[in-house]
């Protein structure tokens, strides 16, 4: 979201696992199954320029990811960033660790269509119908092949660069002119996810991208709310001023019939 919701890089954790038993290549597995499997689950292109597995460093880095506006919207992406990081713990044994993910300075959309719609909200639904009844029944957009044990430990996503966008919109007498502004977010944190004995990676992943786009759509709602409610109060405002001009006018004829 160039540059940009953190939240949708953590599905990295969708394939991290079955990366980890494949030591040659693994990078480019990692991306592909990004890319795969992300656009299943949340029925919008997700792509990924580059994933660096670095397992004697302990981390893990994917590069350029971005998440393509859901059906309906603008052709603008929902969320990119520039590169997430995962400091990797225990990775030989089940469960695995991740014991950081970090989303610096994510850019992230969240627009309203003419009907109310949100396309973060569209991506959620699209997200909540893949995501399983119970812990060991499989996501209905997983893809057969490995799925171990992970537990993240924490994650961290700061700086986001939030944009709203409300153009299409209708604001009745309000006639707001600006419909379109940035607001830079506080850090958000959340973990540890699937303690303590782990959890099926792809429903590490769904939990991760589920807290990271219910965080993002409460704030996004209470930061338009405050600009709709500003710019109520300016309307009031100009409307009252208005009308105390056409009162002491009125005024003012009584008086002067008064005196003469």
């Amino acid at each position: 979201m160039k540059k940009g919701l953190g939240f949708l890089v953590l599905l990295v954790l969708l394939i991290a696992g079955g990366a980890w038993y494949l030591l040659s290549g693994a990078g480019d597995f990692i991306r592909a199954q990004i890319e795969e499997q992300g656009s299943q689950y949340l029925g919008s292109a997700v792509s990924v320029a580059n994933v660096d597995l670095a397992l004697t460093d302990g981390r893990m880095t994917i590069s350029d990811l971005s998440v393509k506006n859901p059906t309906g919207f603008s052709t603008e992406n929902a969320f990119s960033v520039n590169a997430i990081t995962l400091d990797l713990g225990e990775v030989l044994n089940e469960p695995y660790i991740v014991q950081t993910v970090n989303i610096s300075a994510p850019e992230i959309l969240y627009e309203v269509d003419a009907s109310g719609q949100g396309n973060l909200l569209a991506l959620k639904d699209n997200l909540q119908a893949n995501l399983p009844k119970t812990q060991d029944e499989p996501s209905p957009a997983a893809k057969d092949g490995p799925n171990p044990l992970v537990i993240v430990e924490n994650v961290t996503v700061s700086n986001v660069r939030l944009k709203l966008n409300f153009e299409q919109l209708p604001t009745g007498d309000l006639n707001i002119k600006t419909k379109s502004y940035e607001v830079t977010l506080p850090t958000f944190n959340a973990g540890p996810i699937g303690k303590p004995n782990g959890m099926p990676a792809d429903q590490v992943g769904m939990a991760v991208v589920n807290a990271m786009l219910d965080n993002v759509i409460a704030s996004a709602k209470l930061e338009a709310k405050k600009r709709l409610e500003a710019e109520a109060k300016k309307k009031v405002k100009e409307e009252l001023d208005k009308q105390k001009e056409k009162l002491l006018e009125k005024a003012g004829d009584k008086l002067k019939g008064l005196f003469n």
